[in-house]
């Protein structure tokens, strides 16, 4: 028999553009069963559970809601609150006085933690509850992933980004640098490589946290992509790496901004794509460009992923699915079948909780500047439908009569 309570709904870390896709598919699920009672949702992640600071969801015209699906960002605001275990005890307090019988929490890796602590508090109190994790990244670093939502809108946006610098720096050419997001993982960044579709195309390089950096390698490929096309294009992670596993822009400079976490601040800042410039023009003369993505991968208003946007309703109503038919602990998983196609599973809360997934070696050649065939296979379903394909001119040059 299922349980009878309240739900409570939260979501943590970063927006993404279809964070609120999950959020309406666990409200709207959780609606129809009658032992659901109410539907809660946490302001501010977890700092808003131990505040108490909640939305009564249930009283949500289905229309508004539907508004707030298409919405980027996260509709309950986010946190990026780390809970120990004394603050997981506290959010279980509340959860507790509140009759709460299904926990959601929509995160990362942290939140999946978050999740496990909470879960095994209640099992210590002998508390009947049921709490799920609802996988939301656009890092696509969580393990027994496919992939996660959140990354393929993102990867659309950097794609596309891609595909107009490729058509600028063709006409002015130079240097370029693109600094995509992802501390640890890669995906994101090795996306820009499907902006590719002639072979003279940009990125020409791309370099994720996977493979170590190495400063005069990294100059000599520049070299070599510029003397062979008169142009380079550069996508490179914010995570960038040297062989000790320092962070690159921190072995350059030494006044970076430091987060509550101890972890150097990449995404707000353009310290990486200077010093890379810095350290190119040491090396080459002519112009030399960079732009830090930033926030705008991830909450880009109008570039979704039609796949994406679709999984992500589904992830959520899943996760109710799994509490309230199955009463499992755990975390949603996507399954990729066949050609293209999703399965949802329920991993164990510690096999997806605080470690975070590297993209596959095959996905990164040999050299470590470049992606592979097989993660543009990987890949490219996730983008959706509907990028529009750059074109050349291709009429023949007219023959010149002029004897110089």
């Amino acid at each position: 028999m299922a349980l009878t309570g309240k739900a409570l709904i939260a979501q943590g870390g970063g927006p993404t553009a279809v964070i609120n896709q999950t959020l309406v598919g666990v409200i709207q699920e959780a609606r129809k069963y009658n032992n659901i009672t109410k539907v809660y949702g946490a302001v501010n992640g977890v700092e808003g559970i131990v505040n108490e600071n909640f939305l009564d969801l249930t009283q949500e015209t289905t229309h508004n809601l539907e508004e707030v699906a298409l919405c980027p960002s996260s509709a309950l605001c986010s946190t990026r609150l780390k809970p120990d275990e004394e603050f997981c005890k506290k959010i279980f307090k509340v959860l507790a006085v509140h009759d709460i019988r299904y926990f959601f929490y929509i995160g990362g890796n942290d939140s999946a933690d978050t999740v496990r602590i909470v879960n095994e508090e209640a099992k210590k109190a002998d508390y009947d509850m049921v709490c799920i994790h609802i996988p939301k990244t656009i890092d696509n670093d969580l393990r027994n992933n496919d992939h996660t939502p959140g990354f393929g809108s993102a990867a659309r946006f950097v794609v596309q980004a891609f595909k107009g610098i490729n058509l600028d720096v063709r006409s002015l050419p130079g240097i370029y640098i693109g600094v995509v997001m992802g501390r640890d993982a890669g995906f994101l960044t090795a996306a820009s490589g499907l902006a590719r579709e002639f072979d003279d195309d940009g990125p020409h390089l791309i370099y994720v946290p996977e493979r170590p950096f190495d400063r005069d390698k990294f100059v000599k490929d520049v070299i070599e992509v510029k003397e062979k096309y008169g142009r380079c294009i550069v996508a490179v992670s914010e995570g960038i790496r040297t062989e000790s596993g320092e962070l690159f822009v921190a072995s350059l400079k030494n006044d970076l901004e430091v987060d509550p976490h101890g972890n150097v601040s990449l995404s707000g800042t353009a310290a990486l794509g200077e010093a890379l410039v810095s350290e190119l023009k040491k090396e080459i003369s002519g112009r030399v460009r960079c732009d830090t993505f930033g926030y705008l991968q991830r909450s880009f208003f109008e570039c979704v992923s039609d796949v994406d946007r679709n999984e992500a309703r589904e992830v959520g109503e899943r996760a109710v699915q799994f509490a309230v038919w199955g009463e499992q602990d755990g975390s949603v998983g996507i399954k990729r079948m066949g050609n293209y196609s999703v399965d949802y599973v329920l991993n164990k809360l510690e096999d997806v909780a605080r470690i975070p997934r590297s993209m596959p070696e095959e996905f990164i050649n040999k050299e470590g500047n470049n992606i592979t065939d097989e993660f543009r296979l990987y890949c490219r379903p996730l983008l959706g439908s509907g990028i529009r394909a750059t074109a050349k001119l291709r009429a023949p040059r007219v023959p010149k009569l002029l004897d110089k």
